[in-house]
């Protein structure tokens, strides 16, 4: 029975409030109005009686102005746990630190979440447990950090731990998608200029060029037939263009053997190869040096860390050197093996184990390359503007000079 009442206590405390706006009159007579968040309008009714207020209209809240529901982000949950390490670290209770957190975000999706897990632990359930419960925004990784702490009594220091990793791993993504997003601009607006080019400014020449009956330069023969197929067929070579992009997204999505061939070409790529091992060797040894240092069993911290590294052949290998650690084989003589790690990588983990400070040499690892891929990007950016400049230069001025061919030559007649 008593647990029977105490499912329903936990069922009703989960139900969602809702803002409904009131206008009422107090016992002076005074016209009062405002906002309250209850289940029901019945239920604010029922308050305001209580407050000595006669309602006259309660009406649901159909907007609300003070937080807004966007898509909660990976940098959500890395300041939500930073907030949360931090509140602890001040010695505020763990159930307080939710309700301070959620009411201070400004996105309505965070609030609802940090709700629904303080909801969770209110009824009894274990941190890590109500963390469980939304796979989608706490991996394996952290919900087993956060348990371990709960086992050991160490939960403000593996919070602060979680969120210092997660706010690392978090910015070492942003690097690496600021390094991939501005090449990706180049092409998108090189293909908007062509595209522009080709559709409404080439017609107009070629009307001039019929009129004056004279044969074309070769150059402009060709951009004038590109510009007579774009208009014709514009709608196929962007339904082709959008094909491209929607099944390599599915392709990477759904076929692993597709994924494992596209991060393979990555790494060969004389630009971003580099890139992209160094980002994977420092999620490798980011992950691997929190859960090490968590206390987490090499063999799971490895699980873990194949998970994290971001690269198909780079899981592979880490897979591999959990099956030879499994088998007796010191980590950095299976690193080694494998063949895809710096050999300095592999030296300082060997320092490492000689010392019985693994963990420590993984953060120093991780903290060099996380510098290397900054400094990467940066350089890359510097490197790829110049070209920007002369590619898009090129394709425009080549169409112009196209257009002005046939112009010279009859000013050259005259």
């Amino acid at each position: 029975m008593a647990t029977a009442v105490k499912k329903r206590g936990a069922a009703a405390k989960k139900q969602k409030l809702k803002n409904f706006q009131y206008k009422g009159v107090n016992k002076q007579g005074q016209k009062v109005s405002g906002s309250m968040p209850a289940e029901s309008a019945d239920a604010v009714k029922m308050q305001l009686r209580k407050q000595g207020i006669t309602p006259k209209t309660v009406n649901a809240e159909l907007f609300s102005f003070g937080s807004s529901k966007k898509p909660i982000k990976p940098v959500d949950i890395a300041v939500f746990l930073r907030q949360l390490a931090t509140m602890m670290k001040a010695g505020v209770p763990l159930v307080q630190s939710f309700d301070i957190i959620g009411k201070g975000h400004e996105n309505a999706s965070v609030q609802d979440l940090v709700q629904n897990i303080k909801e969770e632990v209110e009824s009894g359930s274990p941190f890590a447990t109500a963390l469980r419960s939304h796979p989608k925004y706490f991996d394996d990784l952290v919900c087993d950090l956060i348990h371990a702490g709960e086992q050991s009594g160490t939960l403000e220091q593996m919070l602060d731990r979680i969120a210092t990793y997660k706010e690392k791993t978090e910015a070492l993504k942003s690097k690496i998608k600021k390094a991939m997003m501005y090449p990706t601009a180049v092409i998108v607006v090189s293909i908007a200029v062509t595209a522009v080019l080709l559709i409404y400014v080439v017609p107009m020449f070629k009307d001039l060029f019929s009129g004056a009956g004279a044969d074309l330069p070769a150059l402009t023969a060709m951009v004038v037939g590109a510009s007579e197929s774009m208009q014709a067929n514009w709608y196929i070579y962007f339904g082709v263009l959008i094909a491209i992009v929607v099944g390599f997204s599915q392709a990477n999505k759904r076929s692993k053997a597709f994924r494992e061939a596209k991060d393979r070409f990555l790494l060969k790529v004389p630009i971003f190869g580099p890139l992209v091992q160094k980002a994977a060797v420092a999620r490798y040894a980011r992950t691997l040096a929190t859960t090490f240092a968590a206390g987490v069993p090499l063999v799971d911290a490895l699980d873990s860390a194949a998970g994290a590294a971001g690269n198909t052949v780079y899981k592979k290998a880490i897979m591999k050197i959990k099956d030879d650690v499994t088998s007796g084989l010191q980590i950095n003589m299976a690193m080694t093996s494998t063949g895809v790690f710096p050999n300095m990588v592999n030296q300082m983990v060997a320092i490492g184990e000689e010392s019985g400070a693994v963990d420590t040499m993984l953060s120093k690892v991780a903290d060099i390359y996380e510098a290397e891929v900054d400094d990467a990007v940066d350089g890359l950016s510097s490197l790829i503007e110049p070209f920007v400049i002369v590619f898009i230069g090129g394709l425009v001025g080549t169409i112009i000079v196209a257009m002005y061919l046939p112009i010279f030559k009859l000013g050259d007649a005259f």
